[in-house]
């Protein structure tokens, strides 16, 4: 049985990575799909395989959640599901003392003023159309965790807030917010060349995201998660339990 069938789900960041894994794993379970992603050619490559409706937005404009998730709304009349997984490229170099305000306005616009964005508007528009939605976004070990890149865990640190905020606000409407922090997913600035690296992960491998998509799958079905609120979620094969591995500086 699909396990969300009859939804519409707008994901963000879905061209590649965790949100192209997520968007797949959706469609598999029988959600329509409006996808989006900076990159447009990926995007509508992949729209097409999986017979979806592909919207090209840059989060970094000021304008453009407001004006994606219009779209989306266009696209299918209503969304059922929301999920944030966009965010920008970053490099091990980019530290506490190295990362310039471009690089701090480009991660924090497009992670946390765009998700927030989009996040309240899916929220305002399922409570309006008493839609017993889900709303998922894509955190980070990072969130707890300082590892160098302050404005890629501020941006997770404060996604994960504004989890909380909207579970709180929209629980009464049967609408459930959460969370899933990915570890070691290679793909998005992260690099997972280090001798050895899988063997210093518990679960013996970095992961995939077939892995945070699973997850996420059960987070947005009421059959696995109805009493889920305001959670977050590790998916890391338990590379939190030894807090952060030492990573090669970029050079």
């Amino acid at each position: 049985m699909e396990l969300l069938a009859g939804d519409t789900a707008l994901v963000t960041g879905a061209a590649s990575g965790i949100g192209r894994g997520i968007a797949k794993a959706l469609a598999a379970e029988g959600a329509r799909l409006v996808l989006s992603d900076i990159a447009e050619q990926a995007g509508i490559a992949l729209a097409s395989e999986l017979d979806a409706t592909f919207i090209a937005a840059d989060l970094h404009e000021a304008a453009a959640p407001r004006r994606l998730f219009e779209a989306a709304v266009r696209a299918f009349g209503s969304i059922s599901i929301f999920v944030h997984s966009a965010s920008p490229r970053r490099l091990e170099s980019e530290t506490a003392l190295a990362v310039t305000e471009a690089e701090w306005d480009s991660m924090t616009s497009v992670g946390l003023r765009a998700g927030f964005l989009l996040g309240q508007a899916a929220g305002a528009h399922m409570k309006a159309h008493n839609v017993k939605g889900r709303i998922l976004f894509i955190t980070s070990l990072h969130a707890d965790t300082p590892r160098n890149l302050p404005h890629y865990s501020a941006t997770k640190a404060g996604q994960t807030m504004v989890v909380k905020e909207l579970a709180r606000a929209l629980g009464a409407d049967g609408i459930r917010v959460n969370a899933i922090a990915p570890g070691a997913i290679p793909g998005g600035g992260f690099d997972a060349s280090i001798a050895s690296f899988a063997k210093m992960i518990p679960l013996g491998r970095t992961g995939t995201p077939e892995d945070v998509a699973d997850m996420a799958i059960a987070l947005l079905c009421d059959r696995f998660s109805r009493y889920v609120t305001g959670a977050t979620v590790v998916v890391d094969g338990g590379l939190s339990l030894y807090n952060w591995i030492p990573v090669r500086a970029e050079p």
